[in-house]
């Protein structure tokens, strides 16, 4: 059975930092792209970033950039997502997935993922 599996979520002040890490289990995925998103109440869904199966190429929402970053240990099936900085508007549940292939690869932000995690919930206070 696949599985994807967050962690690290919580609840931190403002100008902190969560580090997610998303493990996956069933098979490898050292070929798949792999992308974070959120959805915070109320509000759909939304891209926050991306990265090839190698690592070489990362892709990210602009209001995420220079503050979160997305890295991948092929060895151990896992992506993270270090999110420094954090804001109040970055509250959310935080998911993970993976997709492959060349449409993955043509647009990660809106491929249509073929795994997905359960979701981890991160809060930041004002």
């Amino acid at each position: 059975q696949v599985q994807l599996v967050e962690s690290g979520g919580g609840t931190v002040q403002a100008g902190g930092s969560l580090r997610l890490s998303c493990a996956a289990s069933g098979r490898t995925f050292s070929h798949y792209g792999r992308g974070w998103f959120r959805q915070a109440p109320g509000k759909e869904r939304e891209f926050v970033a991306a990265i090839d199966w190698s690592g070489g190429s990362t892709y990210y929402r602009n209001s995420v950039k220079d503050r979160f970053t997305i890295s991948r240990d092929n060895a151990k099936n896992t992506v993270y997502l270090q999110m420094n900085s954090l804001k109040p508007e970055d509250t959310a549940v935080y998911y993970c997935a993976a997709g492959y292939g060349s449409s993955w690869s043509s647009s990660p932000q809106g491929y249509k993922y073929d795994y997905w995690g359960q979701g981890t919930q991160v809060t930041v206070s004002s």
